[in-house]
């Protein structure tokens, strides 16, 4: 294994890291929010993925928020919509997250997100993380997203390396299939203890932190 590829959000960034905003927004509502909001943002990807009808992850990301709000009664105001919608670009990583990088300086370490070069250039930065990953690639160069094979080809023609060289890093289960069934070396960051997603595949080994990475 020469690189290690990081899926971004849920795995170096905490997308609930956002509850409080929308805690603040919609008192008694942040961790619903915050679970309805990221459940239909993932569900909007596959869906124009299917549908062949791309839209970059922040419109995805804001039209995933105004359903939830509006499938929760919530009015959400412009301002308000701006507010929630910016902490996407500051999402808090992980606890480990710098320590389990610094660690692994051996291989090249790269990121493969859904999301938008804007936001994973933010994101990075907020995070303290600038200059840690030798490529930050986002789908928005080949316009479907994850799990298609487009997308994880993006790794494998950047680096000019072969599938078996590459490790892949996700907190998603359907992320972590995905990238196995392209051929590459998945390792599941399973924080929450749920159930390997039942689609053929599984990862070369389960992890409950990244922290565990370091022995690689």
């Amino acid at each position: 294994m020469k690189a290690i590829v990081f899926d971004a959000y849920g795995t170096l960034f905490d997308v609930h890291s956002v509850i409080q905003a929308c805690e603040r927004e919609f008192p008694g509502q942040g961790a619903a929010l915050s679970r309805d909001w990221r459940s239909k943002q993932l569900e909007y990807t596959w869906l124009r993925s299917l549908m062949a009808r791309y839209e970059d992850f922040w419109r995805v990301t804001e039209a995933a928020l105004e359903f939830a709000c509006r499938a929760r009664g919530l009015a959400l105001a412009p301002e308000a919509k701006a507010r929630l919608m910016d902490e996407y670009l500051r999402l808090a990583p992980f606890p480990e997250v710098r320590d389990t990088l610094a660690a692994l300086g051996k291989y090249k370490l790269l990121i493969l997100s859904n999301g938008s070069p804007r936001m994973l250039a933010a994101a990075v930065e907020s995070a303290g993380l600038t200059g840690v990953f030798s490529q930050v690639l986002s789908v928005d160069t080949v316009k479907i997203y994850k799990p298609s094979p487009a997308v994880y080809q993006l790794a494998a023609t950047r680096t000019k390396l072969e599938r078996r060289a590459i490790g892949f890093v996700s907190a998603n289960s359907w992320d972590v299939c995905g990238a196995a069934s392209f051929g590459y070396e998945t390792y599941w960051v399973n924080r929450s203890g749920a159930t390997l997603d039942s689609l053929g595949e599984a990862p070369k080994a389960t992890f409950s932190t990244l922290s565990e990475l370091k022995g690689l």
